[in-house]
């Protein structure tokens, strides 16, 4: 017994040593990021001695980011491109999975594998027809067509798909009942039940539309246009040697993905969870 109770406890203490270990692989690099974004170019790669935070921290780092390209810019345009892509998802997400979870029509299953099973294709599969129709709607060099392009989501409606079944449907039916419309069952009683799941959907809504990279590479030109990542890659290409400048856009660029976690985190381990249990 006291042997069992021994290896149980090793157990635990080795799982406690790998989880600390990747915990530190996984914040060292944000730490580094955070330490060079104080210093100087010289000092960035000084490895001898390494120093985390410099006798003279170059605190102007922060400051000379908004000068030396419209970087305020770039982070409005991206906000508002993030904003309207997190709640056109949120709408239509919510919506198709009502319809496929709680509705019964023909071809529902059928319809439903036939659209989720998009997410095993590759984007650069349809990169070409897709910006084709894009440009054919005059679109191209336009913030709102990042906004279309993203408005619907695959893994957004399977996930809020999972969550809406294990609502019972006899609240639906109860709903129907007392003359409630199919709207109003969605806005009154799906909705408010399933913050864990929205929540969880906000936060991967709002990342990846953050920090979305190869759409507006494809569909934005104009300087006017192009969002933070667009901006980074433009700063390093014009101040190549200014590491610690790139390292303050770059910390400055991770405050709103940071922010939108610490506010949603309550809800989000509890969607994850809720929304795998049933296949």
């Amino acid at each position: 017994m006291k042997s069992a109770t021994q290896k149980k406890r090793f157990s635990k203490v080795l799982l406690y040593m790998v989880l600390i270990i990747l915990a530190a692989c996984m914040v060292i690099p944000f730490l580094w990021m955070l330490s060079a974004s104080i210093k100087s170019d010289r000092e960035v790669f000084n490895m001898n001695p390494f120093v985390w935070i410099p006798e003279n921290p170059r605190w102007s780092n922060y400051t000379e980011i908004w000068t030396k390209i419209p970087f305020l810019r770039f982070i409005l345009n991206t906000t508002g491109i993030t904003l309207a892509v997190t709640t056109l998802q949120l709408v239509t997400s919510s919506f198709a999975a009502y319809s496929f979870a709680k509705l019964d029509f023909k071809f529902k299953n059928i319809l439903f594998l036939a659209y989720i099973s998009t997410i095993a294709m590759p984007w650069q599969v349809y990169m070409v027809p897709q910006f084709t129709l894009m440009r054919s709607f005059g679109l191209n060099d336009k913030l709102m067509s990042m906004v279309y392009l993203h408005a619907f989501s695959a893994f957004g409606v399977f996930m809020m798909r999972q969550f809406f079944q294990d609502i019972p449907d006899t609240l639906c039916e109860a709903a129907r009942i007392d003359g409630m419309s199919e709207f109003g069952i969605w806005r009154k009683i799906m909705v408010p039940l399933s913050k864990p799941a929205l929540s969880t959907l906000t936060i991967i809504s709002f990342v990846n539309s953050w920090n979305d990279y190869l759409g507006p590479l494809i569909y934005l030109k104009s300087q006017s246009n192009k969002t933070v990542q667009l901006g980074l890659k433009m700063f390093i290409g014009q101040y190549s040697s200014e590491y610690g400048l790139i390292m303050a856009g770059s910390v400055v660029s991770l405050i709103p993905v940071i922010g939108i976690f610490i506010i949603m985190q309550r809800h989000f381990i509890e969607g994850v969870a809720s929304t795998g249990i049933k296949g």
